[in-house]
C-alpha cells in the first residue's frame, strides 16, 4: 500500500510541476485593439437546436466587428423547426441553407460545415461555432485580433459550459479539468510541442490553413473533429487554445445521464478502440484518483500521510477550475468521485462499441 501511495503522490507532483500547467485558470483572450479587420464568414452547423438557435444567431449578428462579417447556418436535417426559426431572423448578413444528407464516410457535423463553406465561397477567415453557443458582442473581434497579432493559423476556445444543476456542478467542471489534463493548453500553444487540440464550439481558422491540410474532406470521417483538425493544422502552422469569457454554452445537462452520454459517445474513440489502452487508462485512473483517497481514509502510518498529501495535491489542482465556475471551494473534494464516473463512462463507451452500437449523437450512429 505504501508503494502505491508513493507512486500516486509522485504522479501528482509531476502533474503539478511538469504537465504544462494544465490546472491554471487561463489562458484567456486579451482585449481586442479596434481597427480594420479582415472579412469573416461564420459557419453554424445546426441539427435540432430549436431551443438555442435564435439566441445564437442574434448574438452573432450583434457582434461589434470592425470588418465584413456574414453568417451561414446549415440546417442539418433538423426535425424540430430549427431552420424555420433561423429563417425568421431578417438580416442580409444571414444565409440559411437546408443541408443535404451526409454522404457515406462523412460525419454529420463535418458535412454540414463543408456545405456552409461551399455556400460562403472565398473568405480569408472562417469561424466554426455551434448553434447552442451565445457570443458576447466583442467575441469575434477578440478572436480575430489574437489570430492576427500572433500570426496564428487557428484560434479556439473552450466556451463557458452550463453549470446550474447539481449534476452539472458535480460533472461539468471535471469535464473541463480532464480535457486540460489530457491536452495542456500551454503545450497546445507551444509551437515546439506536438500536443494539439481545439474545442469545437469556437474555432477560427484561416482558409489558407484549412486548404493546406486538405480541407475538411481530408478528415471527413473524424468523430473527434476538433482535435483532429488542430493536429493537422499544427503540423505546419501555429494554433492557440484558451478558455472563453465571451462565449457561453446554452446546452443544459440536467441529469448525470446527460453528461454520461456526452462523455461515452467519444471516450473509446479517443483510445483508438484499443482494449489495452482502455485497461491501462482505467488502471491509471484508479492509481491517480482512488489510491490517495483510500489511503487517506483507511490506511495508517506513512501510507496515510502519503494519501493525504496526494489528495491535497489533487484538490489544490482543481481549485482554479472550481473558481472559474463560481462554485464553493468545497466542490473541490468531489473530484475523485467525478473521475470514477468518467472512468465508468469510458467503460460504457467501450461496451457500446463491442455491442455494435457505435457512437450515437444527434440521433445518428457512427461505427468505428
Amino acid at each position: 500500500m505504501i508503494a502505491l501511495a508513493a507512486l500516486s503522490l509522485a504522479i501528482w507532483i509531476y502533474l503539478l510541476a511538469g504537465h504544462g500547467r494544465f490546472w491554471q485558470a487561463g489562458p484567456f483572450l486579451p482585449a481586442a485593439q479596434h481597427g480594420p479587420m479582415p472579412p469573416v464568414t461564420v459557419v453554424v452547423p445546426a441539427r435540432n437546436e430549436a431551443e438555442s438557435v435564435t439566441r445564437c444567431l442574434r448574438s452573432l449578428l450583434a457582434q461589434d466587428y470592425p470588418g465584413q462579417m456574414r453568417v451561414v447556418l446549415v440546417d442539418d436535417q433538423s426535425t424540430d423547426g430549427t431552420g424555420g426559426l433561423a429563417c425568421m431572423i431578417r438580416d442580409p448578413r444571414l444565409a440559411v441553407r437546408r443541408g443535404a444528407a451526409h454522404p457515406p464516410g462523412w460525419s454529420g457535423k463535418l458535412w454540414a460545415l463543408q456545405q456552409g463553406i461551399d455556400h460562403a465561397g472565398h473568405a480569408p477567415l472562417l469561424l466554426f461555432t455551434d448553434a447552442d453557443i451565445e457570443h458576447a458582442p466583442g467575441h469575434l473581434s477578440c478572436l480575430v485580433a489574437k489570430l492576427e497579432a500572433d500570426r496564428l493559423d487557428m484560434v479556439s476556445e473552450m466556451v463557458a459550459l452550463h453549470c446550474q444543476t447539481a449534476a452539472e456542478r458535480a460533472l461539468v467542471p471535471p469535464f473541463v479539468f480532464f480535457f486540460a489534463l489530457l491536452y495542456p493548453f500551454d503545450w497546445v500553444n507551444d509551437p515546439g510541442n506536438p500536443v494539439a487540440a481545439a474545442a469545437g464550439g469556437t474555432v477560427l481558422i484561416r482558409s489558407e490553413a484549412l486548404a493546406r491540410v486538405g480541407g475538411l474532406a481530408a478528415m471527413r470521417g473524424a468523430l473527434i473533429d476538433d482535435v483532429t483538425l488542430a493536429g493537422r493544422v499544427k503540423q505546419g502552422g501555429r494554433i492557440w487554445l484558451g478558455h472563453s469569457r465571451l462565449a457561453t454554452s446554452l446546452r443544459p445537462y440536467e441529469t448525470a445521464g446527460d453528461v454520461w452520454r456526452m462523455v461515452a459517445r467519444c471516450a473509446y474513440v479517443q483510445l483508438g478502440y484499443s482494449p489495452w489502452l482502455l485497461a491501462g487508462t482505467v488502471a491509471g485512473m484508479a492509481v491517480v484518483w482512488l489510491v490517495p483517497v483510500g489511503c487517506a481514509l483507511f490506511a495508517g502510518g506513512p501510507a496515510q500521510l502519503l494519501g493525504v498529501l496526494g489528495w491535497g495535491a489533487m484538490t489544490a489542482s482543481y481549485i482554479p477550475t472550481i473558481r472559474r465556475f463560481n462554485l464553493p471551494l468545497g466542490w473541490a473534494v468531489t473530484l475523485p468521485g467525478a473521475a470514477m464516473v468518467y472512468a465508468a463512462a469510458t467503460l460504457g463507451s467501450a461496451a457500446d462499441h463491442y455491442r455494435g452500437r457505435g457512437v450515437v449523437w444527434k440521433q445518428r450512429a457512427y461505427h468505428g
